[in-house]
């Protein structure tokens, strides 16, 4: 009997419909172990398992599987990080949240030592959250078998070149792609501009939704899709743009069209809109220490919790800011007056759309969040608008 793809999802299944009994492959073991209600037994051949059905001889029980944390091998620290203030402050609102960021800066700037580092402070997933990340990975035939569950947060970096089908899912029997594989992770798109358009909009259902859809002729499949989508792109083509020691040599011509290849519905889409700036010699060679990823993510943690506690108590339908519908963002974030005409100035003189208004005052409670205030003061809101309002390829 060989390995197939699968198995967790469908002794769930299996459970789920009130059978009691599963068979699986030996190379299976390891994912059918954890933790099912079933009695699951492992067989290397089919004459084994007729040997059991004929009560002959008894199949062996599949062993209970050990959770063990692994840090990824994406995984990077922000005391790597030199510098980058701004970025590394929106890293900490992206993860506090459940925010989607874009990053813009010159090549060299840090921008994917950055989105490495995202990872590495995120609470560390809940079993549910894991289980549900295994199953993904087993129907999309990209979990070892000797590794049983994914035990800690995905990080997907897919090239720019990536299909349609493997980013968002496809394939004549539906497989997830790399948005789902990043579930309760981080989806992380370099090079953005290099991106196919329409392969980037086909991310805007899943952005919006928090799952993907892939309909066909007999049957209809659904993939969860809840990362976090980090993007990252430079300033120009040549990427030198407003850089202190290095001439821009695009010409207008080549900046707008630069410009045309972005996706603004996807933008949009994106909470929080942060410059990566080239980092200056003195920080490069300082011996100041910088923060680490253990040190943030205890905040992190913290802002979390309360978002959780809060959701309890009201009764809201997700415990991340990022994810709250627009009755309930209103609802947990009441603006005063100075922040009522800071939104309104914004959104008079910058253009802003009802759903970047929403975005602001998402970004803006779990900056009071971070900061472990009970109520939205206009600074937050400043910050928050901020965070989305600056031109991303200037003209």
């Amino acid at each position: 009997m060989r390995a197939v793809r699968g198995v967790l999802p469908l002794i769930q299944g299996a459970r789920r419909r009130g059978l009691e009994l599963a068979v699986v492959p030996a190379e299976n073991e390891v994912e059918a172990g954890l933790g099912s209600e079933m009695d699951v037994r492992v067989a290397a051949t089919l004459r084994q398992v007729v040997e059991h059905l004929r009560g002959e001889h008894a199949l062996r029980r599949a062993r209970e599987t050990t959770i063990v944390p692994v840090r990824p091998n994406a995984e990077r620290d922000l005391g790597e990080v030199r510098g980058q203030a701004g970025a590394r402050r929106a890293l900490e609102l992206a993860a506090a949240g459940g925010h989607n960021l874009l990053l813009v800066g010159p090549p060299g700037s840090g921008k994917t030592l950055l989105a490495r580092c995202l990872p590495g402070i995120l609470p560390p997933l809940a079993f549910e959250e894991a289980l549900e990340c295994t199953m993904i990975h087993s129907v999309a035939g990209v979990l070892p078998p000797e590794v049983g569950m994914v035990a800690s947060r995905p990080f997907r970096a897919p090239h720019h070149s990536v299909s349609e089908a493997a980013l968002v899912g496809g394939g004549e029997t539906p497989r997830p792609g790399e948005v789902s594989l990043a579930h309760h992770g981080v989806l992380f798109l370099d090079e953005l501009p290099e991106f196919r358009r329409s392969t980037i909009e086909a991310l805007r259902q899943p952005l919006e939704d928090g799952r993907v859809c892939i309909a066909r002729a007999r049957a209809r499949a659904w993939f969860p899709a809840r990362p976090i989508v980090v993007a990252a792109l430079n300033p120009c083509p040549c990427g030198f743009l407003g850089h202190p020691r290095r001439r821009c040599r695009c010409t207008p011509e080549a900046r707008q069209r630069y410009r045309a290849r972005l996706s603004g519905p996807l933008l949009e889409r994106l909470d929080i809109h942060v410059q990566a700036p080239p980092v200056e010699l003195s920080a490069l060679s300082g011996v100041a220490r910088a923060e680490s990823s253990a040190e943030v993510r205890e905040r992190v943690l913290h802002a979390r919790t309360l978002q959780r506690e809060r959701a309890e108590a009201l009764g809201l339908s997700a415990s991340l800011n990022a994810l709250l519908p627009a009755p309930e963002v209103e609802r947990i974030v009441p603006l005063d007056g100075k922040s009522r005409r800071l939104i309104q100035s914004a959104m008079d003189q910058l253009g802003l759309s009802a759903r970047s208004y929403f975005k602001v005052l998402r970004v803006a409670r779990t900056i009071a969040d971070l900061e472990r205030e009970p109520r939205v003061r206009s600074a937050h809101v400043a910050e928050a608008i901020q965070a989305r309002t600056f031109e991303i390829v200037p003209p």
